[in-house]
């Protein structure tokens, strides 16, 4: 059954990562449940669950709500199942938390204590307002010098968007690039070298995948088996190195703030925002669906909650 789920969801384009989460969900789902079949169970039991997960575990409401989108996957889409009961499952209400932003004076003594490949993706996460996942997946064609911007590929929601490129990177992006089409040469010689295209365009081009532009960024120090298909390849930078390297360099920046790589996009966009560009131009950047969820940004204007003048500094 955990088998039919992975093909549906590879059918439906989603992403490995959601896939790995949604497989371990519905396993969680059937552990709890004493190894019963999910035919076999129903409303009380995925309440059970979700109740579980947020009584006795205390998992916050967006981890529960992907809980049961997992579940409801895996009725709806593999058991196809149209059970009345899964429309009266009532999701977590998500609390709305204020984002982590660092100062500029901050974000400077940070990326001072910084170097190598680290320093450049937070460098770039910081001067582009990227995801981190957008920024590690960034292909060698999307980088545009002449225009200083980066097309972003399949963002958040299967859109795509264009973001500033910082003209203080260019040199270091030029000598990382470089430095991925050495190790692209040396995988072609050992007969390798493909990157995994989006969706079906590997059969409309089936020379593409060879191509130096479809390729990474930063690409792994190594090959490894792709999951997806079998096939060695070479997949992009591991987000848990540059995690820990962020962790380090908030350590010997003296940063208190919990720093994540997230932080550094909520950063971009504040800053923003305080230079004085409008929220429907950062909306664009950053790729929101509704500028409403930009409007957060603008709690920091360096004048205190809700950019109010303390009448102590009048």
């Amino acid at each position: 059954m955990l088998d039919e789920v992975r093909r549906r969801m590879r059918l439906k384009h989603y992403s490995l990562r959601t896939e790995q989460a949604y497989v371990a969900w519905i396993r969680r789902f059937i552990f709890a449940s004493g190894r019963r079949h999910p035919r076999e169970l129903g409303a009380a039991d995925v309440e059970r669950f979700l109740s579980g997960l947020a009584v006795r575990q205390g998992v916050a409401a967006s981890t529960q709500n992907q809980a049961l989108s997992a579940l409801l996957f895996l009725y709806r889409e593999v058991l196809r199942l149209d059970l009345p009961w899964l429309q009266g499952v009532v999701r977590a209400k998500s609390s709305r938390r204020l984002p982590t932003v660092l100062s500029q004076d901050e974000v400077r003594r940070l990326l001072a204590v910084m170097d190598g490949r680290a320093w450049l993706i937070a460098s770039l996460l910081y001067g582009t307002g990227m995801r981190l996942m957008e920024c590690l997946r960034l292909r060698v064609k999307d980088v545009d010098f002449s225009r200083n911007e980066i097309v972003v590929r399949d963002g958040k929601g299967g859109k795509d968007r264009r973001t500033v490129l910082p003209r203080a990177l260019h040199e270091p992006l030029l000598r990382e690039i470089a430095r991925a089409r050495l190790l692209h040469e040396r995988d072609l010689a050992d007969g390798v070298g493909e990157a995994r295209l989006p969706h079906a365009l590997a059969r409309k081009y089936p020379h593409a995948a060879r191509e130096f532009g479809w390729q990474f960024v930063f690409p792994s120090t190594r090959r490894a088996t792709d999951p997806l298909d079998g096939r060695e390849r070479r997949h992009h930078f591991d987000d848990a190195i540059l995690a820990r390297a962020l962790r380090r360099a908030a350590a010997a920046a003296q940063i208190v703030k919990p720093l994540h790589a997230h932080a550094l996009r909520h950063s971009f966009a504040t800053h923003l925002l305080e230079a004085g560009y409008d929220l429907r131009t950062i909306q664009e950047l950053l790729g929101h669906k509704d500028v409403t969820t930009t409007q957060i940004y603008a709690h920091v204007l360096n004048r205190g909650g809700g950019g109010v003048v303390s009448p102590l500094d009048r």
